[in-house]
């Protein structure tokens, strides 16, 4: 057996994990207690705030920049151990902006999705009504490695948006003060613990079912449909393609102005015949048209969806001519199947890994291929060959990636799998908004039903969809909603791809805010009992109706065509039967331990606890013994992002960190000319990599950072998780927990000093 390694710095031992009183306290807006921490500031002001308590904004400057004010300040520290960083924030404050933590003048963490975090990204949103919660995060050894104190600066920033491509686009400037910061802590436990005496919140018994809006908002809804419907079809000139897309969907669809309507189908034809003739002029306008978001992966999609919606209208007319602008007269058969073609050898040359991605990519490449078994079945791939894509894309099959001359590429050998066998897609660890991808799965199962049986699709999609579903529903917890009603909201602090979203959207079967989703949408595809009790749970708390307003608040076609089948989602499981399912996060609903050994995440939930934790944590590059943690507790939250203990085998190579201060694993968008990384240089081991893998240090890769064996302490929880699929490890009771409960069987341990964890297996110990 070959030697595990173990990091130096975990080697220490574990009372780097003992729990310990603060090493010191800041209290903000107390002018003795900042003048003893030589406090300096720049725009900032003192408020009262929270419960009464005194605390600090910073404030934008004017003219309005991208950066604000700043609050600098010495505090003491541990010179042995792993210091960490806390903040107390009061949960009714909301903002936009960005904080970042600096230390000895570099700034700790990254900007966007790194493994060490911001302080802080306000979303609008309060995070955490009537209630204070608590952000951690570890400071870098070197800044405190025998030394009494360490020198620190909370610097504030406009929001960002991970998806600018310029420095404008990405960084907003900041326009309203920042959050209240109440205190700040060192200490040496990864799970801070406040002072007794510190006044906290108080969680709401039974807090109120939201007014309004109620189901006359799906009159505005319609409203809105048919205008824009209206205007489509009358407008002069061709539609786009997610124009058509619409239009074609709308046709059958009763309450509509499309619904039947022959000048839809008319208005269809004229704009597919548009587009190829746009098509023969640019052929690369089949995966490069700038009227279809993520036009690589959708390609012709939309086109080739709607020629499937209404193929018996447009059957009849298939072997019609057109002048195709160059005066030729060329038939709808013809052209629109050279079309499809051309779509369909692009799309299987461009296959995605990212889960979401290859859904998208699949689905689209799934209904061309359909749509030219219609038009031209003899140019049309086998649909097993396409339907296999599917299989892949949702975790049926291993996913091979895309075709090339000697057959698929292989990017991650012929074994990887876009979900565990749980049902969490891996991309490369827990994500939370980006996973929800149950829209995308609908979809694909509705692209394999008969044309007028909805329920006549691929069943073992529609199986691995409700495995999906059940995996999501332990990632939602009960909450209050902006307004302090009772809600539901989706985790997604310990998402790897999530940024600004404390607290998560209200969700409940699925995240209908999303562009292209529905509040109810698996529930009414499905039927399954378990859906639709988690609708019903949605609709008894009354934040349906405010989910479509808040969909009403987008615009664009995008939105607009999501909309189209709330209505009749909502008067079809409005008519089921009541259901006894709900949530498993729910106020009475008993106790579990959810694990995932392949993404490394847990969801807890013990008595009035909840504890989330993705103990595999955005590793990218190299193991970094880094984890996150979202801890809920009736009167306060803790966010931390702390060290724990890891054991893998090692490759041999390292990973370096570099001067990369916005995104730590790639180093694009360094635009903050200036500012330095605290951990540059630091030094971190790169797992094994199977040999079929071309890999070098730097690389992105699903292997370099996963380890085998997570031990976790936090708090009064105690975390060992085995991600192999065959050894067994031995864990090391620590004293402190040898008479514990094991949540996960939900006994007593017997007062062993070691226990065996098996493959695929974690162990959640409560004392």
């Amino acid at each position: 057996m070959k030697r595990l390694f173990f990091s130096a710095l975990l080697m220490v031992s574990v009372k780097l994990m003992a729990q310990v009183s603060c090493s010191d306290v800041l209290q903000f807006g107390n002018s003795k207690d900042e003048q003893t921490h030589s406090f300096k500031e720049k725009l900032t002001e003192v408020t009262k705030g929270g419960l009464k308590e005194p605390a600090r904004r910073m404030l934008p400057q004017s003219p309005r920049a991208f950066d604000g004010g700043t609050m600098a300040f010495k505090m003491k520290v541990d010179p042995q151990k792993q210091n960490y960083f806390t903040v107390r924030f009061w949960g009714s404050d909301k903002d936009k902006s960005m904080i970042m933590l600096f230390s000895e003048g570099k700034q700790v963490g990254y900007r966007h999705l790194g493994d060490i975090d911001f302080v802080w990204l306000g979303n609008g949103e309060p995070p955490l009504n009537n209630k204070f919660f608590y952000v951690t995060l570890p400071l870098p050894l070197k800044d405190t490695q025998g030394k009494k104190s360490v020198n620190l600066e909370l610097r504030s920033y406009g929001e960002i948006w991970g998806y600018g491509e310029s420095f404008d686009k990405y960084q907003k400037n900041m326009i309203e003060p920042t959050l209240g910061f109440y205190k700040a802590y060192i200490h040496t436990s990864p799970c801070f613990e406040p002072d007794k005496n510190e006044v906290q919140g108080k969680a709401i018994a039974n807090p109120p079912l939201n007014q309004s809006p109620g189901v006359e908002v799906l009159d505005r809804l319609k409203n809105r449909v048919n205008k824009e419907l209206n205007d489509l079809i009358n407008q002069p000139g061709a539609l786009n393609q997610l124009q058509i897309w619409f239009v074609a969907d709308a046709y059958s669809v009763k309450w509509t102005k499309a619904y039947h309507n022959p000048a839809v189908v008319s208005k269809v034809i004229y704009s597919i015949n548009a587009f190829y003739k746009s098509f023969l002029n640019n052929p690369e306008q089949i995966y490069k048209d700038k009227n279809v978001y993520n036009y690589e992966w959708l390609t012709i999609g939309p086109i080739a969806r709607s020629i499937r919606e209404l193929w018996p209208e447009l059957k009849p007319m298939i072997d019609q001519e057109f002048d195709n602008g160059k005066g030729e007269r060329v038939s709808l058969r013809k052209a629109w199947s050279e079309m499809l073609q051309s779509s369909l050898a692009y799309s299987t040359t461009h296959r995605r890994q990212y889960t979401n991605q290859s859904m998208i990519i699949d689905l689209f490449m799934y209904h061309c291929n359909l749509a030219l078994m219609l038009i031209n079945p003899s140019k049309a791939l086998p649909e097993s060959q396409t339907l296999h894509y599917l299989y892949e894309s949702v975790g049926l099959t291993p996913w091979l990636g895309k075709e090339t001359d000697h057959g698929p590429e292989k990017p991650l050998g012929d074994n990887y799998w876009q979900l565990t066998p749980k049902g969490l897609t891996k991309e490369l660890g827990f994500v939370g908004y980006y996973g929800e991808v149950l829209d995308w799965v609908n979809d694909l199962y509705k692209a394999t039903c008969k044309p007028g049986l909805p329920d006549s699709g691929d069943e073992k999609i529609k199986q691995q969809l409700l495995k999906m579903m059940q995996a999501r529903s332990y990632f939602r917890y009960p909450a209050l909603d902006e307004n302090g009603n009772k809600a539901i909201r989706a985790e997604a602090v310990v998402g790897w791809r999530d940024a600004n979203h404390y607290p998560g959207n209200v969700t409940y079967c699925y995240r209908g805010s999303a562009w292209d989703a529905t509040p109810l949408m698996t529930a009414s595809s499905t039927l399954d009992a378990r859906a639709v009790g988690y609708a019903r749970q949605m609709l008894d708390d009354n934040q349906f109706f405010k989910s479509v307003e808040d969909k009403l608040k987008e615009k664009g076609i995008r939105a607009t065509k999501s909309l189209l089948f709330i209505p009749d989602e909502y008067d079809f499981i409005k008519q089921q039967p009541s259901s006894a399912y709900r949530l498993p996060m729910s106020k009475g609903m008993p106790d579990f331990v959810f694990s995932d050994e392949e993404d490394g995440v847990i969801a807890v939930k013990n008595g009035d606890d909840i504890l989330y934790a993705s103990l595999y944590w955005r590793a990218r590059n190299a193991i970094n013994r880094l984890a996150k943690v979202h801890y809920i507790t009736p009167n306060f939250d803790r966010i931390a992002n702390i060290y724990i203990e890891s054991e893998f085998e090692p490759s041999g190579m390292e990973y370096t960190r570099k001067n990369w201060i916005n995104l730590g694993f790639n180093g694009s968008r360094e635009w903050y000319k200036g500012i330095e990384s605290a951990h540059t240089g630091e030094v971190l081991p790169i797992a094994k990599i199977p040999t079929s893998i071309v890999f070098k240090p730097g690389d992105e890769s699903v292997y370099a950072g996963r380890a085998q064996f997570y031990k976790m302490k936090f708090g009064n929880y105690y975390v060992a998780m085995n991600c192999t699929k065959d050894r067994t490890f031995e864990l090391t009771i620590p004293a402190d927990f040898r008479n514990a409960k094991d949540l996960v069987n939900n006994k007593k341990v017997t007062p062993k000093k070691s226990i065996q964890i098996a493959p695929q297996t974690s162990v959640v110990l409560y004392k």
